[in-house]
């Protein structure tokens, strides 16, 4: 296994991201949240479950402060999509791959739902969204366009848990939906409950790989 971090200049902005590789012939493109970052459970338990699988995994880093959601969604994506256009661009074009994954928390859902689930290039990908923010008419909008096969995990007391617009996603055929009981949108059990929380995390690696053997 090789580690390799690596930065790209783009437009006077260096974005920079870690490339693990294993040999394989399939990579999972992964995406931090706005706080949520690779160390952290979700992302590193992810990561693991890949690498378990076989994957090769990039994880694109980018930092914006909280200040980015004063913006409308269009121009956040906007820049989102920007600084990891070209990272996708590079691994792609120098690997030959032949499957794509594409994993994102929170913030990073938004250029999956709003940015690569529009495109029909990754037609076959397949999308693993941690936290979607369904506050978002249009996150929910880019949900029920795309024929794209998805994966959603989110937490009943997330404050992006919104029970009528998970009912029209949960109609989608193409969208299988994790709902987990009492987790906040860190995915954590309210009232905080360590033993619980890591249980759940458990649960939710089990069903993510039952996801990625479908198909």
């Amino acid at each position: 296994m090789k580690v390799n971090q690596r930065k790209i200049n783009n437009n006077e902005k260096e974005v920079s991201y870690t490339h693990i590789e294993n040999g394989s012939r399939a990579v999972c493109f992964m995406f931090s949240g706005a706080g949520y970052t690779y160390e952290k459970p979700l992302f590193y338990y992810s990561t693991m479950l890949m690498l378990q699988k076989q994957f090769d995994v990039v994880h694109i880093h980018y930092s914006y402060d909280q200040d980015i959601f004063k913006h409308p969604l269009v121009d956040i994506t906007k820049v989102i999509v920007n600084d990891m256009n070209p990272v996708l661009t590079e691994i792609l074009q120098n690997n030959e791959y032949q499957e794509t994954v594409f994993l994102g928390k929170s913030l990073g859902t938004i250029p999956i739902i709003n940015g690569i689930m529009k495109s029909e290039r990754f037609m076959n990908s397949k999308m693993i969204l941690l936290t979607p923010l369904l506050k978002f008419d249009s996150i929910v909008e880019g949900l029920l366009s795309s024929n794209h096969s998805a994966h959603i995990v989110i937490g009943e007391k997330d404050h992006h848990y919104i029970p009528g617009k998970i009912q029209m996603i949960e109609n989608k055929t193409n969208i299988s939906m994790d709902q987990v009981p009492n987790a906040n949108h860190s995915l954590d059990i309210e009232p905080l409950h360590a033993s619980r929380s890591i249980t759940m995390l458990e649960d939710v690696m089990k069903r993510m790989e039952e996801f990625l053997k479908i198909g």
